[in-house]
């Protein structure tokens, strides 16, 4: 008996997956854009296919092993731009879209083309988000991960967005240069914190940063004015409970007019700091 899509549905569900990812694992394993979901339920009589249900079936592995599903597309959407992605970089999340918004308000008061760095960019999206917006900016990144850059290089040169990366950790990759606004999302995860565990698919070290999950964060803090221009901003991405410790780093530091941005769902998700004019 021939097992239509509509079938294929039913024991996907009835096998634990939602209603969403059901769909998404049957469109990849059909060859099919993401975005087809009306055409699916339109065509859910047609018959799947034997190539389509052993690649279903391989699909639905991965996914009940955890893995992510950008992974299993390869691509995923960040700020307007779709980025591929695999094993080698972190899957971006909405939330860095938090860090994007402020950094682009940044870029506009600075009243001239700015430099900017992403350090730890991972796929490159962050660097290649405010390239797209702010097509004046000179945009840098840095990652310590060989792989990483090779991810982040290949979105750049497919999106055709001017990125110069340089490798090497945090403000090591960029000994010599200064920029009017430095960006990061660096690991802020502690080391032995329970929710690591859903993310096992995902690179470790750009998850984790010690037992407090605060060690890159201060290193950055730390090493970010010699390599910011006077009046130069530092913002960064932290965890939903870091903001007042962030905070008070960055002020230790000798930063000033130094706040935080909350996300969609009212956290503080990201806080900075500008490096004064004069010390």
């Amino acid at each position: 008996m021939n097992t239509t899509l509509r079938d294929a549905m039913l024991r996907l569900q009835r096998d634990g997956l939602d209603r969403l990812d059901a769909q998404m694992l049957l469109l990849l394993a059909l060859q099919r854009s993401a975005h087809d979901r009306a055409w699916l339920l339109a065509h859910d009589g047609d018959v799947l296919e034997a190539p389509a249900k052993l690649l279903l079936d391989e699909l639905v592995q991965r996914r009940e092993r955890g893995e992510p599903m950008a992974y299993l597309r390869g691509d995923q959407e960040f700020f307007g731009l779709q980025l591929q992605v695999d094993p080698r970089v972190l899957v971006p999340r909405p939330d860095t879209e938090t860090l994007v918004n402020w950094a682009l308000d940044m870029l506009d008061t600075n009243g001239k083309p700015a430099s900017v760095l992403d350090l730890g960019t991972g796929s490159g999206a962050i660097a290649l988000a405010l390239a797209s917006q702010r097509p004046m900016a000179s945009v840098s990144a840095s990652d310590a991960s060989a792989e990483a850059l090779v991810v982040a290089r290949a979105n750049a040169q497919r999106l055709g967005l001017p990125v110069q990366f340089h490798a090497g950790s945090w403000l090591d990759a960029v000994p010599d240069l200064r920029f009017d606004l430095i960006v990061s999302n660096p690991p802020y995860i502690a080391d032995g914190d329970p929710h690591l565990a859903a993310l096992t698919h995902e690179p470790l070290s750009a998850l984790t940063a010690g037992a407090d999950g605060l060690k890159d964060i201060r290193a950055i803090i730390a090493n970010a004015p010699k390599a910011l221009e006077p009046g130069g901003w530092l913002l960064i991405e932290h965890g939903f409970d870091q903001a007042a410790t962030v905070r008070a780093l960055l002020q230790t530091a000798g930063f000033k007019q130094v706040s935080s941005r909350t996300d969609l769902a009212a956290i503080e998700r990201c806080s900075g700091g500008q490096w004064p004019q004069q010390r």
